[in-house]
This record gives structure tokens, C-alpha cells and sequence, in this order.
């Protein structure tokens, strides 16, 4: 059945980006190698417009294309994040491509494609929907996390993600065929109709829920599926781990959500132990493991499964304020990682990338405001007030607080003082110790203008909260009343 004109206006930001991706391919094909720079550029600028149409979509829910797709408040949140993210991701890259000799058009190009593969999960209203989206997502990224060819660590993050992420393909889609046997449909409304009848979930059922969510796991480098996440991350070029770090992340746990919220909502007494779990092994490790890591990228990795640790504490509440508090962390989330990810891209010493902590010594002494804005990020990862990260685990503490989630939260707190200590000992070392030379003068186009972005927003998120607060609120109460 072919979807008439009025059923396409909720999918039009992903028919634009699919319409705009195929055009820039074949505007990089005609005009060569020289043409990176503006097919860069062209990228963001549909990456902004398309969240400017999904601002427009206005409110209510709409499912179409037969069931497959939804579009409501919740989608448009979590999609509008995927989208600045992204923006600001293939800002921060032209800079690095052009000194390490990645200058190919296909670059941004395949960021764009991602972003598409990310804003169809979003709105993924069926198991099959739901694979194609996560499967466009996953081609582009195993393609740009071995992007520069000449480099065995590139390579190598390239196959264990790929390697990986086919195995986790391989759960999702042996879940979702249990699903489909023991329930008789894929559809997320159908699901959510036959659990709220009142009928008893079999045990095939459950399993299936448990293969669905591990294979969804592997996506956000949640315990104990988080293996790839340090390799990767180190491996990779720098502007596509601080890709990799925020927008398929916010993707990812929109998706997680609105399958353990809609579909399997009646069935939160059976998923929930796992997602408490799996929160509180994240928050663990990411405490723990990272004390020891010598390498800023390979830090940041194990920073983020712990932040993702923190973000699964209200989704495991299985509550609308639990959610609320999600949506909130992912926002600021996405802020501090740009931002940290931003100062690493700016760690150069005569043109030459450094990636070692111990290369930050000094750094408030031969650059201050590069310093600053670090120590800023720093601090709000770590959750001290006033910063905005302090708020972002507040809303799911005291979600999980509300649900009775006592032990879950204290964990989550005590966690956080041991993650604390990693963070501030690259404050210590930027600010305490002897000069180990410096950087070079930050010259990448618009990175400037990101730091100062995000680090205002960082620093004074506490002034003016409520644009973000209301917004998830309302995106929250949206997934519960469909």
C-alpha cells in the first residue's frame, strides 16, 4: 500500500535527508576530491534544516507508513539532539581530515546516512522498522571507524566494531523472531494491546524481550556489552569517536526506551531487573576501570558506559518522572561530551595529534581558556554543582528515589564519587603540573565557537533550566499517553 502525501509529513525530515545525502554523493562524485569542504558544509546544513522540520512537526502522535513509524513529542526531542549532535560532529571533523589526510567527500557524507539510519530508530514503531533503521546506522559506522585506511589501529577498531555489532545484530534479530512467535505480531501498538488484555507473557515471550534488549545494549556500550567501547573509541579517529560518543548514544537509548515503555510496558517487572543490572555494572566499571587509563579517548570511553550507567537509573524506573530524568541527562550529555571531545580535537603540538593525559600537564599555564573550559567539562561530569551535569544525575536519582529504587541510587551516588576522582586528576594535571609544552593555536573552522558554546551551556545551564525541563517533560508524558 502506497502512503499518500498527507502520511509522509511525519517522515519528512528522514525523506529529506535520504533526498539530500543522494544529492551530495553525486555533487562529491562530479566535482572530486576538492569538494570535502562544501559537501561538509551542505551536510550540516541539512542535518539543521531537518531538525528545523522536526520542530515544525507540532504535537500530537502519528503512526504511519502501515504501523511502521511514529512521530510524537518523544521523537522529536530525542531526534532533534541526534541532529545537533551530528552537526556539530562533522563541524569538529574538517579540521582533522584535512591535516591527516582524510579529506574524502564520503566523510560527511556517511555521518548524514548514520543520522538517517538514528532518526528511523527513533521513530520505530515496529520490530522490522526498527532493524532497518538500526542497520543504516551501523553500516555507516562501521565504515568511518576504519575510515583512515592507512592506520592499523583504525582498521582494527573498524573490524571489532564490526565484528561485534554483527553479533549484536544477531541477538536483536533472534529476539525479535521470538517475539513474533510467541506474540504473533511485530508491531510495538499490537504488543502493547495483547500485554494490556491482561494476558500472561509466556516464557518464550521473555526470552525474547532479554535477546531484544541485549542486542539494543550493544548499541549504548552498556555492561556487559560495553567490550568494544574502549578499543574503539582509542582507535578511531577523533572526530569519529566524538561522533560515536553522542550521537548513536542518544539514539540508541531513545530506542531502548520507547521499546521497554510502549510495546513491553505492561511487562516493566520482567525487564526491569535486567535494565537495574545492567545500570549498575555500567556505573561501576565506567567508576573504576577508567582510574587507570593513561589514554584521554580510552578514558572518555569508559566515562561514557558509566554515564550511560547513570541514564539506564530512570529508564529502570519504568516511570514517566523516570523518563523525564533520561531525556534531561541525554541532553546535557550531549553538551559535555561535544565539548570535552572538542578540547581533545584541539590537543595538537606542531600539528602533530597527542592523546595521553599526561600531554594536558600544565595546560592552564600555556593555554588558560582551553584549560578552563576543560576543567568546566570535567567538573560536570563528575556531577558538582553548580554544573549542569550535577543536574542531569539529580532528576534520575530522585526518579529512582520516587520508584523506590533505594539501592540503585545509592550505588549510582557512590559510583559517582569514585568517578569523580579520574576526572579531577585532569583538572590537577592541567592546573598543577610543570608545562609539558604546549598546544598549537586553535585554528579548525568553528571549533571556537563550540567550545564556547558548549561550556556557556555547561556553566550556566542552572540559570535558565527550563526550556530543557518542560520540553522533557512533555516528550516523556507523550511516549506514556501512546
Amino acid at each position: 500500500m502506497i502512503a499518500q502525501f498527507p502520511d509522509l509529513w511525519p517522515a519528512l525530515p528522514e525523506i529529506f535527508l535520504a533526498c539530500a545525502g543522494m544529492a551530495l554523493l553525486m555533487l562529491g562524485v562530479f566535482r572530486g576530491e576538492g569538494s570535502t569542504r562544501m559537501v561538509a558544509y551542505l551536510t550540516v546544513g541539512a542535518l539543521l534544516f531537518a531538525a528545523f522540520l522536526s520542530l515544525g512537526y507540532g504535537s500530537g502522535r502519528v503512526v504511519t507508513f502501515n504501523g511502521l513509524f511514529v512521530m510524537d513529542a518523544f521523537g522529536v526531542f530525542m531526534k532533534v539532539l541526534v541532529l545537533v549532535a551530528s552537526s556539530l560532529a562533522v563541524i569538529m571533523s574538517l579540521g582533522y581530515i584535512e591535516r591527516e589526510q582524510m579529506n574524502r567527500f564520503e566523510f560527511p557524507i556517511l555521518m548524514l546516512f548514520a543520522t538517517l539510519g538514528m532518526l528511523m530508530m527513533i521513530s520505530a514503531n515496529d520490530l522490522i522498522s526498527l532493524y532497518v533503521g538500526l542497520e543504516t546506522q551501523s553500516l555507516s559506522l562501521y565504515v568511518i571507524a576504519a575510515f583512515r585506511r592507512d592506520s592499523g589501529a583504525s582498521s582494527e577498531a573498524g573490524l571489532k566494531y564490526f565484528v561485534l555489532g554483527a553479533l549484536s545484530s544477531c541477538l536483536l534479530l533472534y529476539g525479535s523472531s521470538l517475539v513474533y512467535g510467541f506474540a504473533g505480531t511485530t508491531a510495538f501498538d499490537k504488543i502493547a494491546t495483547l500485554l494490556a488484555g491482561g494476558t500472561h507473557p509466556s516464557v518464550g515471550l521473555i526470552i525474547g524481550l532479554v535477546f531484544v534488549a541485549a542486542g539494543l545494549a550493544f548499541k549504548i556500550s552498556a555492561v556487559p556489552f560495553h567490550m568494544w567501547t574502549p578499543d574503539v573509541y582509542q582507535g578511531a579517529p577523533t572526530p569519529v569517536t566524538a561522533f560515536f560518543a553522542v550521537a548513536p548514544k542518544v539514539a540508541a537509548i531513545a530506542l531502548l526506551t520507547r521499546v521497554l515503555i510502549e510495546p513491553f510496558g505492561h511487562m516493566a517487572h520482567s525487564w526491569q531487573q535486567i535494565i537495574i543490572a545492567s545500570s549498575i555494572m555500567s556505573m561501576a566499571l565506567g567508576a573504576f576501570a577508567a582510574i587507570v587509563q593513561t589514554n584521554i579517548k580510552r578514558l572518555m570511553a569508559y566515562s561514557s558506559i558509566g554515564h550511560i550507567g547513570y541514564a539506564l537509573v530512570g529508564l529502570a524506573t519504568g516511570t514517566q518522572e523516570g523518563v523525564r530524568g533520561v531525556l534531561i541527562y541525554m541532553a546535557i550529555y550531549l553538551f559535555m561530551n561535544v565539548g570535552a571531545f572538542a578540547v581533545i580535537l584541539c590537543m595538537k603540538q606542531k600539528g602533530r595529534m597527542v592523546e595521553e593525559i599526561k600531554d594536558l600537564s600544565g595546560l592552564a599555564r600555556t593555554n588558560p581558556m582551553l584549560a578552563a573550559a576543560m576543567a568546566i567539562f570535567m567538573f560536570s561530569m563528575a556531577g558538582i554543582p553548580p554544573m549542569a551535569g550535577f543536574f542531569s544525575k539529580l532528576y534520575v536519582f530522585l526518579a529512582a528515589v520516587q520508584a523506590g529504587l533505594y539501592v540503585t541510587a545509592i550505588i549510582g551516588v557512590l559510583t559517582s564519587v569514585v568517578g569523580a576522582y579520574y576526572y579531577l586528576r585532569i583538572i590537577k594535571v592541567m592546573y598543577f603540573d610543570e608545562p609539558a609544552g604546549g598546544f598549537d593555536k586553535v585554528t579548525d573552522d568553528g571549533m571556537s565557537a563550540i567550545l564556547v558554546g558548549t561550556t556557556a551551556f555547561t556553566l550556566l545551564f542552572f540559570v535558565v533550566p527550563a526550556p530543557i525541563l518542560n520540553y522533557a517533560a512533555t516528550a516523556a508524558a507523550a511516549l506514556f499517553a501512546g
